[in-house]
């Protein structure tokens, strides 16, 4: 399998676990397979809970925000990130997380928002900088491991002040890296987890071992450490795409966003082609804040950008 077919695979990967669990949100463990209890019969882009038949969330949605950033600057510009997050907001999207809210509506500038909102909560661990993330890792793969865990931690930091978020992040930035490079991106844990901050190392390592299950957690999986823990889990205990994202869902809590992680990771390490057509096909992405009256991505759109992104940060030969 070529790289192309991995970048492609992760962002649409992402975007349809999105689309896949966002009906599921908040809602009981086995709410999927008790709607749908067999694979490959189609209809599981039911939609519901306000969103429509394949319809992408905001997480989604900001993760082609930090891709336009990227590819039209040539590079990392938080605060053109930054801005780009605010105009996004403040363009009604259906659905937000309340702490990013807080940071883009707060009027403070780019460098200061995410700090104050934690100087003040002392809490800001949640899974919004993880969601998002898809499209950085796959833009700065290229450039290696340092380039990548720096570009991570500091796009996190645009929304989330608790560093246990930017830790998360760079895990998820790693751990695609190494997979779009054919690596198994569960033999590399090992390898991967020293690279976490000693203050965060240790509730890493709890979620990331074989040994963990999501029933283990001692927080909501909209934390960002039970929501990575839980992405590797379903890669851990599943063998395709398909079973991986259905595992995601089936747990319930925040599943829109463990999907989407979960789909990035199992996209990559399975390809484009290894993803249902019968759930790319209803896959669409509104775009809010993107200065169109109606800017929808579609798949198609999905895999150019993934193709961008794996392009553009390539150092010279």
């Amino acid at each position: 399998m070529n790289r192309r077919q991995r970048a492609a695979g992760a962002l649409v990967g992402s975007a349809v676990g999105d689309a896949l669990g966002a009906p599921f949100e908040f809602g009981p463990e086995g709410a999927f397979s008790a709607r749908f209890p067999a694979g490959g019969h189609g209809g599981e882009m039911c939609g519901g809970g306000g969103w429509e038949p394949g319809e992408a969330t905001d997480d989604t949605q900001m993760a082609l925000h930090v891709a336009a950033s990227l590819l039209e600057r040539g590079g990392l510009d938080l605060p053109d990130i930054f801005a780009r997050f605010r105009r996004w907001a403040a363009d009604e999207p259906k659905d937000i997380g309340l702490q990013t809210e807080d940071v883009l509506t707060s009027g403070m500038p780019w460098d200061r928002a995410a700090r104050a909102h934690f100087e003040v909560n002392l809490r800001a661990a949640g899974n919004g900088s993880l969601m998002r993330a898809t499209t950085a890792a796959l833009y700065f793969a290229p450039a290696g491991q340092a380039a990548t865990l720096d570009a991570a931690r500091r796009i996190a930091a645009l929304t989330h002040g608790d560093p246990a978020a930017w830790e998360g992040t760079a895990v998820f930035h790693e751990l695609l890296r190494l997979t779009l490079d054919g690596a198994d991106p569960l033999g590399a844990l090992p390898r991967v987890l020293p690279l976490v901050h000693p203050e965060h190392r240790a509730r890493y390592a709890v979620v990331l071992a074989p040994s963990w299950h999501p029933d283990d957690a001692t927080e909501f999986n909209g934390a960002v450490w039970p929501c990575l823990g839980s992405a590797v889990w379903a890669l851990r205990t599943t063998a395709s795409f398909e079973d991986a994202l259905r595992a995601a869902v089936d747990l319930g809590g925040d599943t829109d966003t463990v999907a989407a992680v979960t789909g990035a990771l199992a996209g990559a390490r399975y390809g484009l082609g290894a993803i249902p057509a019968r759930w790319t096909g209803p896959l669409h992405v509104p775009l809010p804040g993107a200065g169109e009256k109606e800017c929808v991505v579609r798949v198609a759109g999905l895999v150019e950008i993934a193709g961008r992104l794996d392009a553009g940060n390539r150092p010279p030969r």
